[in-house]
């Protein structure tokens, strides 16, 4: 039986615009490599302003046996340790359109 999904989305909070760069790395390598965590990253990238300039948010989808294991690794992510959000909403997700048959 496959894993649930779940849809991750993040709003940053005011002027963390600086601390978003300074951390972005860490923050794509955890998502690259989440080591031993049973939670798989499918999809994700930044949310971006109207003007498609800056980055403002994260969206991910995630695959893992229950949303309380996705929020355990959403709190470990080095942009919630360092404050760049103001908000993060897990939701489960029912992958509907292009779901990735490929995937193993």
């Amino acid at each position: 039986m496959t894993q649930p999904y779940f849809a991750v989305w993040a709003t940053d909070a005011p002027g963390m615009l600086e601390v978003r760069q300074r951390v972005r790395e860490a923050h794509r390598a955890r998502l690259r490599d989440p080591g031993e965590h049973p939670v798989r990253v499918l999809l994700g990238g930044a949310t971006l302003d109207e003007g498609a300039t800056q980055m403002n948010g994260t969206l991910l989808v995630l695959q893992a046996d229950d949303i309380d294991r996705v929020r355990r690794f959403v709190a470990e992510d080095p942009y919630v340790r360092e404050g760049v959000y103001k908000s993060v909403e897990v939701r489960p997700w029912a992958w509907g359109l292009g779901e990735p048959k490929e995937l193993p």
